[in-house]
């Protein structure tokens, strides 16, 4: 129940803010999600016995993340001038020691990681519509809701026991059922310049890659030992475990239609 009061809160919020917000708000927004998400990154990152700059390293994904959004912003600036900096900050720090490449190389995945999806996001609202931000969001939701109660349903084949074992192959057999024709169908009107054939592969892409984020995002929770990667959203876990999907689809989703349109 605590999940279902959660979603009917927060999922008619972020329509609400993707449908009317402008795209430097959306930005912001952007922002204000991402710096959430960081500070649980990097809460893994030091159960993981690999503490990171927080602040050269969370700089550098607030650039790269606005770098991606807003256009005449040089990204390749951006990661080198990180590259450099997290380079400084190492050689600043002490002795060298066996960790300073696994913590050269946590500090500046935020920026890749987090960064570079959460801005395609914002690029999407300035060179797709408001439409196609809205029809990413919402095919990533249908397609979590169908695998989440199709696997609770009918789930008895385990996809990585290893690294999830509550994800069935039924369930995502839901999630790939549910969201490409959810995508095909409702891009009929927000993305009409695509033709159905290449919705439905959009969809699926989409739904693979949301699964392929959430895993990989679990993977993270089970090398660190915890279930969530905060309290933040109650019956949820915290900001990463709701963006995971998102932060695989979204580029895959913005390199399609910065093709395609």
């Amino acid at each position: 129940m605590v999940r279902i009061l959660s979603a009917a809160v927060l999922l008619p919020t972020v329509v609400g803010c993707v449908w009317f917000f402008a795209p430097w708000q959306l930005l912001l927004l952007a922002e204000a999600v991402l710096v959430l998400a960081f500070m649980e990154y990097a809460g893994i990152a030091a159960r993981l016995e690999t503490p990171i700059a927080k602040i050269v390293s969370g700089t550098a994904t607030a650039a790269s993340c606005a770098a991606v959004a807003w256009p005449g912003i040089p990204l390749e600036i951006v990661l080198m001038a990180a590259t450099i900096a997290l380079a400084a900050t190492a050689l600043a720090a002490g002795p060298p020691g066996p960790a300073l490449v696994r913590t050269l190389a946590a500090g500046l995945f935020p920026a890749l990681y987090l960064g570079l999806p959460l801005g395609a996001v914002v690029a999407l609202r300035t060179s797709g519509g408001r439409e196609a931000v809205l029809l990413l969001v919402l095919t990533v939701a249908m397609s979590d809701t169908a695998q989440f109660y199709t696997g609770s349903l009918v789930g008895r084949t385990p996809l990585a026991p290893a690294i999830s074992p509550k994800k069935t192959v039924e369930g995502a057999l839901g999630g790939f059922v549910v969201g490409p024709a959810f995508l095909a169908i409702v891009g009929a009107w927000w993305l009409p310049g695509v033709t159905w054939p290449w919705r439905l592969v959009l969809g699926a892409m989409v739904v693979a890659l949301g699964i392929l984020g959430d895993l990989f995002e679990s993977m993270l929770k089970r090398s660190a030992g915890i279930k969530d990667s905060s309290g933040l959203v109650p019956g949820h876990g915290g900001m990463l475990d709701r963006i995971d999907a998102l932060l695989f689809a979204a580029p895959a989703y913005y390199v399609f239609l910065r093709s395609a349109l």
